[in-house]
């Protein structure tokens, strides 16, 4: 199996079809940060964990401001591959209602919009010695990829579908082999 349903930390496992999955060969995995689901494989999605100790001078006890900072390195590693007027969301938590069930389908602090659809998304997971950051790009995004694995009926898969189709952006492989040593080059 090449590719994988991650849930978020507190995401019931019923969200996913598992007969859906396995007879699709993806396998259902959970992370220890928060959010929805997010379908990792091959060509889908650019992953990298980025961990702070307590004491670095970029860490912060403000949970949302925490982050701030990666996301500019992202924005600015993202420019730096040719995708410029990457935005840092600094607000709120934005849903939608699919959020809890899809990753890309609401927005958090940090998290990198670009044309209004959402280019990074970012979770974090804390502990008394570091914080990690869990940090996903779309080289494609489509949607229906992932809703063909979740637990849905099909009027509610077909909406999710129009609903879910513009709000996150593929980044493409040839900017996402650019994207990562940019990232790379960024990290202080």
């Amino acid at each position: 199996m090449d590719r994988a349903v991650v849930l978020g930390s507190t995401q019931p496992e019923s969200h996913v079809d598992r007969e859906a999955a396995a007879a699709a060969g993806t396998t259902v995995l959970r992370r220890r940060s928060g959010g929805g689901a997010v379908l990792v494989g091959p060509g889908q999605v650019l992953w990298t964990d980025v961990v702070i100790p307590v004491g670095d001078p970029l860490w912060t006890p403000d949970v949302g401001r925490a982050f701030w900072w990666i996301g500019e390195l992202w924005a600015a590693a993202l420019a730096a591959a040719g995708l410029a007027g990457g935005r840092v969301w600094r607000g709120g938590l934005v849903r939608s209602r699919w959020s809890d069930r899809v990753c890309f389908a609401g927005l958090g602090a940090g998290e990198v919009t670009a044309g209004g659809a959402k280019v990074v998304g970012l979770a974090q997971r804390r502990t008394r010695a570091a914080a990690k950051f869990q940090c996903a790009v779309p080289i494609e995004w489509d949607a229906t990829a992932l809703l063909g694995l979740m637990d849905l009926d099909d009027r509610d898969r077909c909406q999710a579908a129009s609903d879910l189709a513009g709000v996150a952006m593929g980044v493409g492989a040839e900017m996402a082999s650019r994207l990562m040593p940019a990232f790379l080059d960024r990290l202080p």
